[in-house]
């Protein structure tokens, strides 16, 4: 099945943010487009708003003078359903209400031919669940496009239960040939974006309600030490808390409650008190004029130890054995395997973050995860009231020579950027073993949906097979509400090499 051929007319039904995103995407395309909203005006404003960003590419270059009046003589405001009777693609963006959109299709139905595919720009309800409505929910689908529809490439096609192949894969071919980036998945609670990426914000939270860090410091480690390219503080001030609380729910919800997805307690009290973000002014962060950003913590300078001890193989931290020989700190090996670790002189430890705490050892500081330790700007440790000042010193003194700016948060287990990787490689793995999406479809959403640094994937294979699994297991020891439970495919991946290489 192929994509909608350039003289098909499409139609785009709700005519805000992103019914406009949509359309525009279409028309530039080439496809002659009809605008339709049920409030009078609406569509032709829409129209009028459409044309001026036409210009705007048209000033930037991006678009000849030539195509953009060929664009604007294709676009055509609906004032009745019935102006929509040709159309071979209706894509809907109105209220999130599930009585309204199926409301809609049924009138749909009713209009168009047997053979236009129909399909809704959801991004919380369930596709199945409003294809349900209609007569024919085979050539229903979803086309979730993300804001802002003309310059975000990810589309997100989901089949719901009864939706056809032949018109999953013409929606998917229609989206790759708009010049987006489509990727096929199940209809599941939050598709893949918004299920996956729930714990870059739940876990961000979750230490700021332990009291073991401070917004601005949780922002700077997961942009400075974990690569990503906002901190969950300010994307969530960004995209707008209530938004944002919103999704976050309605996934909670339509798992039946999974403690995986629980909503965050101090998120509600933001919503709330009216603190939305940059809309309101006032989110986590004071955007009023004048006001003062917070400064991340970062720890005074102390002196580099001159040596360390290493133990055991360090993982996803090996890099640092190199760069601290290049920074002038002698590195000792120790023959026997003790464990994964350094020794400081001292006598104190440091170590990755493994899901452990420090209280439960005798002088241990850990030390976050990062994507690239040579690149990472920014390294979080943690240590308990037991832990002696010496030994704190000395770690922070060796990562100050390594050339980072260091912060320390609370004892709190998988700190800051390692668990919030974990539970991501977690949840990409589970969704694979449930068919939502496959490995590729998944890290390409991650990357281009949300800005990852890396698929989960991708990470899960630089980090090794069992690394995930290990540090979630831990976690779980010290939660065991089962919100750190590891999936049974994270299991299954943990132990699957190990098995084939004991096989005579």
């Amino acid at each position: 099945m192929t994509a909608l051929d350039l003289s098909s007319p499409v139609a785009v039904v709700g005519t805000g943010t992103m019914g406009q995103g949509i359309a525009q995407v279409a028309l530039v395309a080439g496809h002659p487009v009809r605008l339709y909203d049920a409030v009078p005006g609406r569509a032709e404003a829409a129209a009028e708003a459409i044309g001026a960003r036409l210009d705007r590419l048209v000033a930037k270059d991006r678009l000849t003078a030539a195509e953009r009046d060929a664009a604007r003589d294709r676009l055509t405001p609906a004032a009745e359903l019935t102006g929509l009777a040709d159309c071979a693609l209706v894509v809907e963006a109105v209220l999130e209400r599930l009585d309204v959109k199926q409301q809609l299709f049924r009138d749909l139905e009713e209009v168009v031919t047997d053979d236009c595919l129909l399909a809704t720009n959801t991004s919380s309800l369930s596709v199945t669940a409003i294809g349900g409505a209609l007569g024919n929910p085979g050539r229903f689908v979803g086309l979730h496009f993300f804001n802002p529809a003309p310059l975000l490439p990810l589309v997100e096609v989901v089949s719901g239960f009864a939706t056809d192949v032949t018109s999953a894969t013409r929606a998917y071919e229609t989206a790759r040939s708009w010049g987006k980036t489509p990727v096929a998945c199940a209809d599941t609670p939050g598709f893949i974006v918004n299920r996956i990426a729930r714990p870059f914000y739940a876990e961000a939270f979750a230490v700021y309600e332990a009291q073991a860090a401070d917004p601005a410091t949780i922002d700077a480690v997961l942009r400075e030490c974990g690569g990503f390219r906002m901190g969950a503080f300010e994307l969530t001030d960004l995209i707008g808390q209530d938004v944002n609380e919103s999704v976050t729910h309605s996934v909670w919800q339509s798992f039946f409650q999974d403690v995986r997805f629980t909503p965050s307690l101090a998120q509600r009290r933001l919503v709330e008190s009216g603190r939305h973000g940059r809309k309101s002014g006032h989110g986590w962060y004071d955007y009023a004029e004048g006001a003062e950003r917070p400064e991340p913590h970062t720890a005074d300078k102390e002196r580099p130890p001159a040596h360390v001890t290493v133990e055991g193989d360090l993982g996803p931290a090996a890099d640092l054995l190199p760069m601290l020989r290049e920074a002038g700190i002698q590195v000792r090996e120790d023959d026997e395997d003790n464990g994964t670790r350094l020794v400081l002189p001292g006598g104190g430890q440091l170590a990755l973050a493994d899901g452990q705490t420090s209280v439960e050892f005798r002088d241990v500081v850990y030390f976050d995860l990062a994507l690239d330790y040579r690149k990472a700007t920014r390294i979080a440790l943690s240590a308990s009231q037991d832990t002696s000042s010496r030994t704190l010193a000395e770690a922070i003194g060796l990562f100050q020579a390594l050339g980072k700016d260091v912060s320390v948060i609370g004892d709190v287990p998988g700190m800051i950027v390692a668990r919030t990787v974990a539970r991501i490689v977690d949840l990409a793995h589970d969704a694979v073993a449930k068919g939502v999406a496959t490995e590729e479809d998944i890290d390409t959403a991650m990357l281009q949906g949300v800005n990852y640094p890396l698929g989960p994937f991708e990470w899960s294979r630089r980090l090794g097979r069992g690394w995930a699994y290990d540090l979630l297991d831990d976690l779980h020891l010290r939660d065991p509400s089962g919100r750190y439970a590891p999936s049974l495919a994270l299991y299954r991946h943990a132990y699957a090499t190990d098995k084939r290489e004991s096989t005579p």
